[in-house]
């Protein structure tokens, strides 16, 4: 008989955890980095300087920021195509990530792999994968070499409610519990898949439920709140690093924009949309605390923004300055 672990609900606002003002402004400033930086690679993909797919992150900030917050840097993460907030958040370099987006040679992966195929082994993180699905049995391979290597780090497999669906997850979370394997499953559950949403395609939409059967705990959270994304990545990452086994985060998160930028999102409606970002908005929460709690002024959050754009700016004029690679580049990094 299989082992069965019990689901935990989303908590709510009453019994919210409290931030410092460090990790209030520490949050602010990571995800308006990401936020800016998606407008930004919204801006440049209309002029044409990216080409191909570009999923962006806006509404998804305090997912990963609140993770990061969580984790060490020892720990490694890999997600799906929607990667860019992911790369920031771990401390890949902006101008690398933007560089790469317009297929430059300054480029993380040199100008060959664009948005969805960026890796950084220094930061341990390995990617930006366009299969959906895919990182989920990657990531779970990464946890085998940490448990083999019989080091103390954690994986963090980062996947979304439509990739959740795939017969190869479900593999994964067999073989991560029977081989007791320090990894974290981080679903971003942003409602909708392309442009299917949850209701319609999974006939058990309590994501953090589908490793019940293999013994797998799991828990709902508010993903709009950076400090609930938090406190569960603690709980989550420690159960893991303590030798317990896969643990799953099911992040209720929004995306403002459309699947990609070539989807016109009329699968929902604008209502819904606006509802959300004025109600639920990650950053303007953190931001209502800090003036609130008189950790920041009006003043200090204009510094910041200014801080935060001049790093965006100088990342977009890279990109587009830095020259493309040569054609011999086509040659390398390849096995024949």
């Amino acid at each position: 008989m299989a082992r069965k672990a019990a689901a935990k609900k989303a908590p709510t606002q009453s019994n919210a955890p409290e931030f410092t003002k460090d990790e209030e402004l520490h949050a602010y400033r990571e995800m308006l980095l990401i936020r800016r930086f998606e407008e930004k690679a919204g801006q440049m993909y209309g002029m044409g300087l990216i080409g191909g797919f570009c999923h962006l992150y806006i509404g998804q900030e305090a997912v990963v920021t609140g993770i990061q917050m969580a984790a060490t840097e020892d720990d490694s993460s890999i997600t799906g195509y929607r990667d860019h907030g992911h790369m920031l958040a771990v401390g890949m370099d902006p101008k690398g990530i933007m560089a790469e987006l317009t297929g430059r040679k300054g480029g993380l992966s040199k100008g060959k792999g664009g948005s969805m195929h960026m890796f950084s082994t220094d930061k341990k993180f390995y990617g930006g994968n366009g299969i959906v699905g895919a990182q989920v049995s990657l990531g779970t391979g990464l946890a085998f070499a940490d448990k083999y290597r019989g080091n103390d780090n954690v994986s963090l497999v980062y996947f979304g409610d439509g990739a959740a669906n795939q017969g190869q997850v479900y593999e994964s979370f067999n073989m991560a519990k029977l081989w007791d394997l320090p990894v974290v499953y981080v679903i971003e559950n942003n409602k909708y898949a392309m442009g299917t949403s949850l209701e319609r395609a999974s006939s058990t939409t309590n994501l953090s439920q589908r490793g019940v059967s293999f013994g797998i705990p799991g828990e709902q959270v508010d993903g709009m709140d950076v400090r609930f994304v938090r406190e569960a990545a603690e709980r989550a990452i420690e159960h893991a690093r303590s030798g317990k086994g896969p643990y799953i985060l099911e992040m209720l998160t929004y995306r403002y924009r459309g699947h990609s930028m070539s989807d016109p999102a009329k699968y929902r409606s604008k209502d819904e949309v606006t509802t959300m970002r004025s109600d639920h908005d990650p950053i303007e929460q953190v931001k209502a605390r800090l003036l609130e709690k008189k950790y920041a002024t009006e003043d200090d959050l204009k510094a910041i923004e200014k801080d935060v754009r001049a790093i965006v700016t100088e990342s977009a004029d890279f990109a587009t300055n830095d020259p493309e690679p040569d054609a011999s580049e086509l040659w390398t990094d390849i096995t024949l």
